[in-house]
């Protein structure tokens, strides 16, 4: 073999290295672990009895004409596992106070000032890419809470995993004790997110809620 032949042979043998040693870092980082989203309690106001319209839109009860009082919040996000994979028929529940800071549960405060045009509660259930989405309002604040929405994630074979997001820029969380159990700092922003109004429509505003479980589901 050549001088030149070998000196070929080397930079090819180099480039395959230097390309094999970039794959495996590309792997390592989609690899590494995510934080997972911190649990939170469900409150006491989880719906006594799910609302006969259960669907993702919030916003709209069946056919009628009202629209609910709010700011028109477009929520979506991923449910993921620890590895960063899309988790597919989990049943994504949300629930939150109306535009008067009351919840459809009963016992809520000034129940009787209850927006019957808010449902108050929906459902979605995830495909292969584990999206969900919301059409809803914005949340606000009531005595004792910064504003907040509940979610609940359900799949087969585990119990449910409750959380809550959070309004980023909301002066109340600073003092929200429910916010600031969670200790780790990462965590607890990981909860945090911005409602931002929609280029194309000011009027609405759009948030990203992914929640990471801290285990990976049954097949």
């Amino acid at each position: 073999m050549s001088g030149a032949d070998s000196a070929t042979r080397r930079r090819i043998l180099r480039c395959l290295a230097l390309g094999a040693l970039a794959a495996a870092t590309a792997r390592g980082t989609r690899a590494a672990p995510l934080i997972p989203t911190p649990r939170q309690t469900a409150g006491p106001f989880y719906p006594r009895e799910l609302p006969l319209d259960r669907d993702n839109d919030l916003i709209v009860i069946g056919e009628r004409g009202a629209r609910a009082a709010g700011l028109v919040t477009h929520l979506r996000g991923r449910i993921l596992d620890r590895r960063g994979d899309p988790v597919r028929n989990a049943v994504v529940e949300i629930w939150q106070v109306d535009a008067n800071g009351v919840y459809l549960h009963p016992g809520s405060a000034h129940h009787d000032r209850r927006d019957a045009n808010f449902q108050g509660f929906g459902r979605f259930e995830t495909a292969s890419s584990g999206e969900y989405y919301f059409r809803t309002i914005k949340p606000v604040p009531y005595p004792g809470r910064t504003p907040h929405i509940h979610f609940a994630v359900h799949l087969k074979g585990a119990p449910p995993f409750t959380t809550q997001c959070y309004v980023a820029g909301e002066p109340l969380n600073e003092r929200d004790a429910v916010l600031n159990s969670i200790r780790d700092p990462e965590a607890r922003r990981s909860v945090i997110v911005p409602f931002a109004p929609i280029r194309a429509s000011p009027s609405e505003l759009a948030a990203r809620f992914d929640i990471v479980l801290g285990f990976t589901p049954a097949a």
